[in-house]
């Protein structure tokens, strides 16, 4: 199917738009009256720039508060209307949005309506034109596309036909089902995009807070398969009202929507019978394959700060195990967590430290089929990166994220203590204090890379978005959302602050960009663990006493449990099924990341967000390590 983008979407000039648009790959747009307002050039300046880029104007919009209005104010939306029609004349547009009267003052006349939308479509029809009617969520009385459909019935005109919006179905959470029903020749248009969960008015959620289609939590993928079911063959068109998609860099945002939108044609052809999905010309790529646990953990380094990490992890009972043959990496291992060390000037990992100083510039995923993993990441346009290596060396394809860091796409036999071309190990693989894998790693993101972040777990490997969480920063607010695969091998928690003054904005202005703020290890027996890291003289963070008398009171554990959590300065948690979350954190390390770690029990499948304000709060206090 032909994609398109509403102009609406994106920050940036008209001209900055289209070039973004086209480079992109989408075929057409959506054209924002209001994106004409504010350009210098002329009508014909405009239509030649979008014919010269390859694009065509699938919709015009918008008209507003055209319809049920009394006998003055309908003649004055007619002059409107035929003033926009001068302008699509000139463009090359044919199909003008008319979106659902919202106004109070709209009058509760079906009849009156359709006559007026009539006479509209009469007018388009003596220039060649058509109109699309549109439901709002919150319009005055036309709010779902069943009461646009039954208008545009009654008004029975063949230039008037319906705009289909995801967002104004599903978010009233409206079965989609129906639209199957609908005749094809009167759905003129299909608009897409999806929304978080959060706990919002549906108008203010509408016009700032969608995200786009297939990264929130509605079922766009449903609400399409509908419409194919219809007979519908005409563009898929990304419309998202996102304040922080507009602030995000133009060329960034449309990649992501024309990404979003052949993820959200992928979903579809899995839940429609292959001719239909043929037919439709649906996205068709491989689905992601299993990937299994993080493999390893690059961090950049230069000497001093190497030598900083190298002593910190020997508090927290991690064991260099070995030493490049040939270049500047050390290896340190628990458990199966294994951390590389990265000093190479000759390598990736320089160059991107010189841009976000000592982070995480690179993970290892372990993955079933390799070469699946790969082609789906070129599918999607996501850039491959390939280090130049010694003759021995393990082949380490790695994917680019939208910071520019990497992830290696490994086999699932992946063994770096072989594969690695180590010096002897200097000691036997220590028993270390009980730290057996990695259970999640955070990332810090500003608000305009957020949404590429979802979209990139989300197509990429397949995870699955959780709820958004809102936690409370002594300086502000942080926003987080985490993504898991559906066995919970890997989790990826996000976080994002609009506060220049949280520690997340801290990480943020030390990594000149998003990086990992968090890296948390599992363990099957936190109390000994943490004993036994804090008798090693770990750098973990103390607890206020108060939390433990509050949670006394609210938790129902006996008081040697608390006592023991009190002493050790661990923190507590339940989800609704029951299942119980022990955690604590280490300081952070340069404002950049802290280390956390987690015992689950119960089926417990959170982050402990209710202790994020505990956490936060002693991050401050005690400052950098």
């Amino acid at each position: 199917m032909r994609h398109c983008i509403a102009t609406v979407s994106l920050g940036g000039s008209l001209q900055e738009k289209l070039y973004a648009i086209a480079a992109a790959g989408f075929q057409s747009v959506e054209l924002f009256e209001s994106d004409l307002t504010f350009y210098e050039g002329g009508l014909s300046d405009v239509r030649s720039l979008i014919d010269n880029l390859g694009l065509s104007i699938a919709l015009f919009q918008p008209h507003f508060d055209f319809e049920a209005v009394s006998d003055e104010n309908f003649r004055k939306s007619l002059e409107r209307a035929e003033r926009k029609f001068d302008v699509m004349g000139a463009l090359g547009a044919n199909l003008m949005l008319v979106s659902a009267n919202s106004s109070p003052t709209a009058e509760a006349d079906e009849g009156r309506a359709a006559e007026q939308l009539h006479i509209l479509a009469e007018r388009a029809k003596a220039r060649g034109l058509r109109i699309g009617y549109e439901a709002l969520a919150w319009g005055t009385h036309v709010r779902s596309w069943r009461d646009a459909f039954r208008l545009i019935q009654r008004a029975d005109h063949p230039h008037l036909g319906l705009i289909l919006d995801s967002f104004h179905t599903l978010a009233q959470r409206e079965d989609p089902a129906g639209i199957a029903d609908l005749p094809a020749d009167k759905i003129f248009h299909v608009q897409l995009s999806d929304a978080p969960n959060l706990a919002l008015d549906i108008a203010s959620l509408g016009r700032h807070f969608r995200c786009l289609p297939g990264l929130g939590v509605l079922d766009v993928a449903g609400f399409v398969a509908a419409t194919i079911a219809a007979g519908y063959r005409g563009p898929l068109s990304a419309e998202i009202f996102s304040d922080d998609l507009r602030s995000a860099p133009v060329r960034q945002t449309a990649v992501e929507a024309r990404r979003a939108l052949s993820f959200v044609e992928e979903k579809v052809a899995s839940h429609v019978p292959v001719a239909q999905a043929e037919a439709a010309g649906l996205s068709l790529p491989a689905p992601p394959p299993k990937f299994g646990p993080v493999a390893f953990i690059e961090l950049a380094v230069d000497d001093a700060s190497g030598t900083a990490l190298a002593d910190w992890l020997e508090t927290l009972a991690f064991s260099k195990v070995g030493h490049h043959r040939s270049k500047d990496v050390d290896l340190y291992a628990q458990g199966e967590i294994l951390i590389a060390l990265n000093r190479r000037y000759d390598s990736f990992a320089y160059a991107y430290r010189k841009l976000h100083g000592t982070s995480v510039c690179a993970l290892g995923l372990k993955v079933e089929d390799r070469a699946a993993a790969l082609d789906r990441a070129t599918a999607y346009r996501y850039r491959i990166h390939q280090e130049q290596v010694e003759e021995g060396d393990y082949r380490m394809p790695a994917v680019r994220a939208p910071d520019g860091s990497l992830f290696h796409i490994v086999d699932d036999s992946f063994d770096a203590l072989k594969e690695f071309r180590l010096e002897p190990r200097f000691t036997p693989k220590p028993a270390g204090a009980g730290l057996i894998g990695v259970d999640h790693v955070g990332r810090a993101a500003s608000a305009a890379e957020f949404d590429s972040w979802v979209s990139f777990f989300t197509i990429l490997f397949g995870l699955e978005p959780d709820a958004s969480w809102d936690l409370v920063d002594p300086h502000g607010v942080v926003h987080s959302r985490a993504l898991a695969d559906r066995d919970r091998q890997i989790r990826f928690p996000l976080a994002y602050s609009e506060s220049n003054r949280t520690l997340l904005a801290k990480a943020l202005s030390r990594f000149g960009g998003s990086g990992v703020n968090q890296i948390a290890f599992s363990t099957r027996d936190i109390f000994s663990t943490i004993r036994e890291l804090r008798q090693r003289g770990a750098k973990l963070l103390t607890v206020p006493q108060n939390y433990y008398d509050e949670l006394a009171a609210i938790s129902g554990l006996g008081p040697r449990q608390i006592g023991q959590m009190r002493d050790l300065h661990i923190l507590y948690d339940v989800d609704t099924s029951g299942g119980a979350f022990l955690h604590a954190y280490s300081e952070t390390f340069q404002d950049r990341f802290f280390l956390e770690i987690v015992q689950r029990s119960g089926g417990y499948d959170q982050y402990g967000a209710a202790n994020a304000p505990v956490r936060m709060a002693a991050q401050a206090r005690r400052g950098p390590v």
